[in-house]
């Protein structure tokens, strides 16, 4: 296993990150069990979650991601310093949790709390920002038609953010937290945070996790070029496209138990022709190549220039494996050209 400096912070994390958001609904204690014990004998030290974990978020499940980790640590307490742990505090939008308001420092530290009770842990290693209080283009909003940016009230949106910074501050006093970071934020929400931080003398975000993938590559090079000189960690999420990169819900296909068969809060964004007609010659190429379509999609990330650590995740142990193997594998010339073929076409598949 390789590790990586976390961004400016004094961390050494795996370059794979276990992510956990299917412990809950579709994985049991049990599961998530037996993950966490893939994941160490692996060497892998980072582990992510989030305080509305599981998805599809809901208010009868809310908060028991964070619950099946805090009851593994609570029975493996040895353990706990040896993992980097990250969460999040949830923005606005979900009205079970803080009424759907925004992140504020109130909510920082109200969150904050609720995370460690449930987690089990007096500290968290890197305390993240779900989503910004603005519309950015992130969750199938990437295209020129769904947000607008001249709507943005900026003095109010910093206004927001210094106060969040507040929050942050008495968590890193108080010894809560001892990082924290962004996530499907954009290059001005990284730059207006970064100039807040050095007028408020505050540490800056070491990460920021953001959607990446084969089917979803904006993010390269222009955000990740920023992460990389400004010394912020690039963390990307769904490097399966949430499966479809596996190539498992080709032509209409449905296998039960897997995470397009459950009501998806925002719809099958992803499921669009060209991001369909991409993963079939990513499957061609990855036969060619030898190994399975998660594995090239994930081997792809891991050697982007700027990631950090990719957030995998997985519903059976088998797929943890295979995942998890991916990241022993180089991919050649040859088979980057082709990829990067397909990518020139369909840089944006959903």
């Amino acid at each position: 296993m390789n590790f990586n400096r976390l961004g400016s912070s004094e961390l050494q994390v795996s370059e794979i990150c276990l992510g956990t958001m299917t412990w809950g609904i579709q994985n049991s204690q049990k599961d998530a069990d037996e993950q966490m014990a893939i994941a160490l004998d692996n060497n892998i030290n980072f582990i992510d979650t989030a305080e509305m974990y599981p998805v599809p978020p809901n208010a009868d499940t809310y908060g028991d991601t964070e619950r099946i980790i805090g009851n593994w640590l609570s029975r493996n307490t040895a353990r706990r310093d040896d993992l980097v742990l990250m969460t999040k505090v949830a923005g606005s939008g979900l009205r079970y949790i803080r009424e759907g308001g925004p992140i504020t420092a109130q909510a920082v530290n109200q969150a904050l709390d609720a995370s460690l009770k449930r987690l089990q842990t007096d500290y968290v290693d890197v305390y993240q920002l779900h989503w910004p209080n603005r519309i950015t283009p992130h969750f199938g909003k990437h295209w020129p038609d769904n947000t607008n940016p001249t709507e943005v009230d900026r003095e109010q949106q910093l206004a927001g953010m210094r106060d969040i910074l507040i929050g942050i501050e008495k968590a890193l006093d108080a010894g809560k937290i001892k990082h924290w970071g962004l996530s499907d934020d954009t290059p001005w929400g990284i730059h207006s945070f970064l100039k807040l931080c050095n007028e408020m003398n505050i540490p800056k975000p070491v990460s920021i996790q953001n959607e990446f993938s084969l089917l979803h590559a904006k993010d390269w090079p222009y955000l990740i070029e920023m992460c990389a000189l400004e010394d912020i960690a690039y963390l990307p999420w769904s490097p399966l496209a949430t499966g479809m990169l596996s190539g498992k819900y080709q032509n209409g296909a449905r296998p039960s138990g897997s995470r397009w068969t459950l009501s998806q809060r925002m719809g099958l964004f992803r499921d669009k022709a060209p991001a369909r007609e991409a993963t079939e010659k990513y499957i061609r190429i990855a036969a060619d190549a030898g190994i399975t379509p998660s594995q090239l999609a994930l081997a792809w990330c891991k050697q982007v220039p700027g990631v950090t650590s990719t957030i995998i995740g997985a519903t059976t142990c088998e797929q943890l494996n295979e995942n998890i193997d991916a990241f022993s594998i180089s991919l050649s010339k040859e088979v980057l050209d082709s990829v990067h073929g397909v990518l020139r076409e369909h840089p944006m598949g959903f």
